[in-house]
């Protein structure tokens, strides 16, 4: 189908449709402080440790984020998005990984979310389809730090002139770019000009398998 020998997938927004849920998590986690974020926000953060969100969104306000302050929004947030999140799998995509694999090409999931969570997001038979798994508690630079795909990589034993990555966020685009990685990005959570940087932007995900079929 084409060159590349390894192709990385972001998880949220990419593979599992979960931002509208990862923001009302945030939001109504933060708002127990007096703290209020937009989705553009949380969707351009996409991708960073959840402590340099948690920065962000307090940046504006008067309050002391001690250690125990933050570990406690990330676990109360981390509850929320249990309560609310409902598994919906991007159409497609499954069949797409398959086809990647049918061409010994391998495949990869590089996330921000904890890997304990996308093993949890993902039904058992689609996670099982990657042959590596990078979760943002996995790495010590979070996205947009190029470490998240390197890792992935270097798990695989590809060079990265070999890897295209697929992600829909500013943030882990700047990590497979700064990755020295060709990287595709579709418009499922924030528009077409905030993921300029991408070498392709698709506006859906048949518009990519449509490229690489077509």
């Amino acid at each position: 189908m084409f060159s590349f020998k390894a192709v990385f997938f972001d998880m949220d927004g990419i593979i599992v449709d979960s931002m509208p849920y990862h923001f009302i998590s945030w939001f109504e986690t933060l708002k127990k402080y007096n703290v209020r974020v937009r989705p553009s926000t949380i969707f351009e953060m996409e991708g960073a440790k959840w402590d340099y969100v948690i920065e962000v969104a307090f940046k504006d306000y008067q309050v002391e984020l001690t250690s125990e302050i933050k570990a406690s929004i990330c676990a109360q947030r981390e509850e929320l998005f249990k309560k609310y999140f409902k598994r919906d799998i991007f159409s497609g995509i499954p069949e797409f990984i398959k086809q990647l694999k049918n061409q010994n090409i391998l495949v990869g999931l590089v996330t921000g979310s904890l890997k304990r969570e996308a093993q949890n997001m993902l039904p058992q038979d689609l996670y099982n389809l990657f042959d590596t798994v990078i979760g943002g508690d996995m790495v010590t630079n979070a996205k947009p730090h190029p470490e998240p795909y390197l890792t992935a990589a270097s798990n695989l034993k590809v060079s990265s002139g070999d890897c295209l990555v697929i992600e829909n966020a500013p943030y882990g685009i700047k990590s497979a770019k700064s990755a020295n990685m060709i990287c595709y990005a579709i418009a499922t959570s924030l528009p077409q000009e905030s993921l300029k940087m991408a070498d392709k932007i698709f506006d859906k995900h048949k518009d990519l398998y449509d490229y690489f079929n077509g």
